[in-house]
């Protein structure tokens, strides 16, 4: 029986409406990680507008086999060279071919075996993801590894323990319990938060130094008006000396 081009895209999927399939965060604490390496990140790349960031979403990535779901859904991703926009998930064939440059996994105890074994291999053999990393927000176990000659090699840390991405630029550390970002300067990159405080803290220092010079101008004034009295007192003027 032949099928008219009509038919055939009735039959096909539509693409465009591939929603993620992903399950919850095992807890608070892992959602509260994720959306602090997606926040922060968002905030400190605000004006690019060549990124996308992925939190808990599908990645379809073989169009013959969706009735199989032939796809994975890392905790975080990161693609770059990208529009910038929202995305119910991502579908490599609309996407020019892409794949994630970078991946980070939150382990958990339902998921650890599997992060460290089979999306390892998968983001290695299949998507050839360049960087991919995980970390427990509970036992704080972390680490890195970067694809080179098509095979996953570990990070080497710094004596601290940081890891440096060089897809996003920064290094990855453990601060406080939670996993952020640490400038090539060794400095932590700010939540929005933690930017507004800090801007709140600048504009407090400098309002007290201002407040400082007026008091300090005020008492000079004061000073020179009490000298001025008692030089008249004594039947000086003050303009002449």
């Amino acid at each position: 029986m032949s099928i008219t081009l009509q038919q055939a895209k009735i039959l096909l999927p539509d693409t465009t409406k591939l929603y993620s399939d992903e399950p919850e965060m095992e807890s608070s604490l892992h959602y509260t990680q994720l959306m602090m390496l997606v926040a922060t990140l968002e905030w400190w790349w605000r004006d690019r507008e060549d990124f996308f960031i992925g939190a808990n979403l599908t990645i379809y990535f073989n169009h013959q086999r969706l009735k199989t779901q032939d796809s994975r859904g890392p905790d975080f991703f990161l693609v770059k060279e990208t529009e910038k926009r929202p995305r119910t998930s991502w579908v490599v064939w609309e996407e020019k071919g892409r794949y994630p440059n970078l991946i980070i996994e939150l382990l958990s105890d339902s998921t650890a075996r599997v992060d460290r074994v089979l999306k390892k291999q998968l983001y290695q053999n299949r998507l050839h993801t360049p960087e991919y990393f995980w970390f427990s927000p509970d036992t704080l176990e972390f680490k890195g590894f970067r694809l080179e000659q098509k095979e996953y090699v570990p990070i080497k840390p710094l004596e601290n323990g940081w890891l440096w991405s060089q897809e996003l630029g920064l290094y990855l550390a453990i601060v406080e319990r939670k996993l952020r970002y640490i400038t090539q300067d060794g400095l932590l990159v700010p939540t929005l938060e933690e930017s507004v405080l800090q801007e709140q803290r600048k504009v407090e220092v400098e309002r007290q130094k201002a407040e400082s010079e007026r008091q300090r101008a005020n008492e000079a004034e004061t000073r020179n008006r009490f000298l001025e009295q008692r030089l008249k007192e004594l039947g000086m003027d003050p303009n002449s000396l």
